[in-house]
């Protein structure tokens, strides 16, 4: 299996904030209209305090993705260098407690199509 997109279009970057704005013409404008962007904010939000000390909510998505059996590759983006590296750093191997795997997947989100999705 192959998972695409493990950030969510970068909100579990932990980057983005209910006031970021992108360029005219960026795809993004589109994803993240008003009504997207606050809830995926709140999804990330309440997902935050299960990072593990050192790591990232970025890291979090990909181990935890990872860290099904069924999936061989993921597919971040990786706009600059550091992105590569970190993205790279989070498929050493190392696996999260299966606690903590238990505690992720009750954030589940199977979003419904709205007028605003694409």
């Amino acid at each position: 299996m192959i998972a695409r997109v493990p950030c969510d279009e970068g909100s579990l970057t932990g980057t983005l904030t209910a006031q970021t704005r992108w360029l005219a013409g960026d795809w993004r404008t589109n994803s993240f209209v008003p009504e997207n962007l606050h809830a995926s904010l709140e999804r990330a939000d309440t997902l935050t305090p299960q990072v593990p000390a050192g790591s990232t909510l970025s890291a979090l998505a990909l181990r935890f993705i990872l860290s099904n059996p069924a999936v061989s590759t993921i597919i971040p983006g990786m706009r600059r260098p550091a992105h590569v590296r970190a993205n790279l750093a989070a498929s050493d191997g190392a696996s999260l407690p299966e606690t903590l795997v238990r505690q992720l997947r009750a954030h589940r989100w199977d979003r419904e199509p709205t007028a605003w999705s694409q």
